[in-house]
């Protein structure tokens, strides 16, 4: 085992936020190794050739093309990355399936199709079924032959999943459980062969069970008109007295939240990746046409307003791209460490997910939000041709717009951040008195304001040692001040979340360009610096502005002038030009005509 493996294994979920990180014990997207680029560039070939050429098919439901190119994507074993082999998948590692995930994120409602299938639409059976289930079901699931789905939201059940009201008793003979309730929303509803469906057994025991299309008592709605995706099924699931045969109950009864809530773990950074690969693709497209649309006879890639938008574009997709493959690796290397210790395969991935679902939940905020400035901005590039279905720009402004609702709404994803925190905090799974305590202490002394250590990367890593020192400031003040009170204060935690998502991500950045600089030399960096120190810079502002609205709605008097002086303090960075970074930025990706895949 690697000296670089035996670190990471060190690290547990939140402890970012108290424990100082090295840059070569951090995984970046430089990382990967030939098979996985040969992965991601696979996907990339497959969107190219099969799914954009027939997109506005698939917008327009065409029967039968969904399920076709998924089933085309299961026989390059596109659906199977993460599965194991004698299940019909290939075996490969976290890191590789997240690539895929980022690889298809560009296809529009085939990306949603793909993930639910090779997400929820399978992973419950996978990591929960018998093995009599996963022969029968995940074999099929994993090259394709069948459609996979997933049944929880219900009309009066949104993020409240476990106020279902779908209920499941056992027949009079004891051979079936019997179904009865609503659930809609449902991806891939339409087509999908086997379903995971969520009910209360005697309306008490929230338990899931695995469904088959026609099975007796079971029918589905029609096809919802939605704002975006368009192309994805999405349906209504009804049940009345639905047979589900009793060795189709999925898990233990009454333990269904176990499966749920541990599903969306992995969901979530999934998703992030997903909206990742949209972002890029997306971006492409709006240096290609700011590149060769002309307006007073200048091609607008030159007028400095287009220029910090596809430079800003950049930074995030970037910065995106540092934090999920950085938490990928966690998981990954905590997966090989369970595994190792004796876990089986299913409890070894879930127990790595669980692990960071912080990370996890931010990334899902963080991804889906910067896709959705990347297409807003890139409509605004394209000027009123992005209002035209004529152009691809505008397909995927309307489709990204549910990111920020499923795998949990980015409000009730910000909240889960704090509230894990905190969680771990109390049980000892993670020590953050003490480096609280020490904040406190640096309050109340002089402050240094000299031009701090010498060195690479001192100001930036003093800048992000700082945020962090703000985030403990504010999440320890609001908890002292409110105690149990706190979880009622949504905006605050929101603040303290806002702190932390900008906090990771500048780490995860600021690591990766360390990282490049030792292998690449310092002089062939400065594309990825000027990214990474206008995101500093700019966090900065966002950083103070979050915590002095939650200091600003806890603290009065001299508890409050001492806390702002302190955020002051924690957020001052070095004068930086970011206009002219951001000109630099743009100016290299007007030149290569493209954001790199």
């Amino acid at each position: 085992m690697s000296t670089t493996t035996q670190l990471t294994q060190s690290i547990k979920g939140g402890q970012w936020l108290v424990k100082e990180s090295s840059p070569f014990d951090t995984f970046i997207s430089e990382d990967y190794n030939e098979e996985q680029q040969m992965v991601k560039d696979m996907c990339g070939s497959f969107l190219d050739t099969e799914v954009l050429p027939v997109v506005n098919r698939i917008d327009a439901m065409e029967a039968g093309l969904m399920p076709l190119l998924m089933t085309k994507a299961g026989e390059q074993g596109l659906l199977g990355v993460s599965m194991p082999e004698d299940l019909g998948g290939l075996g490969k590692d976290f890191i590789t399936s997240t690539l895929v995930n980022e690889g298809l994120g560009g296809g529009f409602s085939f990306s949603v199709a793909v993930s639910a299938h090779t997400g929820i639409g399978t992973l419950p059976i996978l990591y929960f079924g018998t093995e009599e289930q996963k022969q029968k079901y995940v074999t099929k699931l994993a090259t394709g032959e069948w459609k996979g789905a997933y049944g929880l939201t219900e009309p009066n059940s949104g993020s409240d999943a476990l106020g279902a009201k779908t209920t499941a008793r056992l027949s009079d003979d004891g051979k079936h459980y019997l179904l009865n309730g609503q659930k809609c929303w449902i991806t891939n509803g339409g087509f999908a062969d086997v379903y995971t469906v969520f009910a209360k057994i005697d309306g008490e025991k929230f338990t899931g069970f695995i469904v088959e299309r026609g099975t007796e008592g079971f029918t589905q709605g029609p096809e919802e008109h939605k704002m975006g995706i368009k192309g994805s099924s999405t349906v209504q699931l009804y049940f009345q007295d639905c047979k589900v045969p009793v060795e189709n109950l999925l898990g233990e009864a009454g333990k269904g939240h176990i499966i749920a809530f541990n599903i969306l773990n992995i969901g979530r950074l999934k998703l992030c990746a997903a909206a990742l690969g949209g972002s890029k693709r997306a971006l492409t497209t709006s240096i290609d046409y700011a590149i060769n649309r002309e307006q007073f006879k200048k091609s607008i890639s030159t007028f400095g307003a287009i220029q910090y938008k596809l430079a800003e574009m950049a930074i995030r997709c970037w910065v995106c791209e540092s934090a999920t493959y950085r938490t990928a690796k966690w998981i990954d290397d905590k997966e090989i460490e369970l595994v190792q210790s004796g876990k089986p395969f299913n409890e070894a991935l879930l127990g790595a997910a669980e692990e960071f679902a912080i990370e996890c939940a931010m990334l899902k905020v963080y991804g889906s939000e910067v896709l959705d400035y990347v297409v807003d901005e890139g409509v605004q590039i394209h000027g009123g041709n992005g209002y035209s279905d004529e152009y691809i720009i505008s397909k995927a402004y309307r489709d990204s717009r549910i990111n920020r609702i499923y795998e949990g709404t980015n409000e009730i994803n910000r909240l889960l951040t704090v509230d894990m925190v905190l969680k771990r905090a109390m049980k000892g799974r993670l020590d953050l008195m003490g480096p609280a305590m020490s904040v406190q202490k640096e309050l109340m002394s002089i402050p240094d304001f000299g031009a701090g250590d010498e060195g690479a990367f001192a100001e930036e890593l003093k800048a992000v040692a700082s945020f962090k020192k703000a985030i403990l400031i504010v999440a320890g003040g609001a908890v002292q001040k409110l105690m149990t009170k706190l979880e009622s204060e949504q905006e605050i935690l929101m603040n303290i979340a806002d702190m932390a998502i900008d906090t990771f991500n500048a780490e995860s950045a600021l690591l990766r360009v360390m990282k490049l600089s030792e292998r690449r030399g310092a002089d062939n960096v400065s594309f990825e610096l000027d990214i990474v120190r206008t995101y500093l810079t700019d966090a900065a502002d966002r950083i103070n502005k979050a915590g002095k609205d939650a200091i600003n709605s806890f603290a009065e008097g001299d508890e409050q002038r001492m806390m702002l002086l302190g955020l002051k303090r924690f957020t001052k960075t070095q004068p930086f030009n970011v206009k002219e970074a951001r000109r630099r930025i743009a100016g290299k990706l007007i030149a290569d005509g493209k954001y790199p895949l």
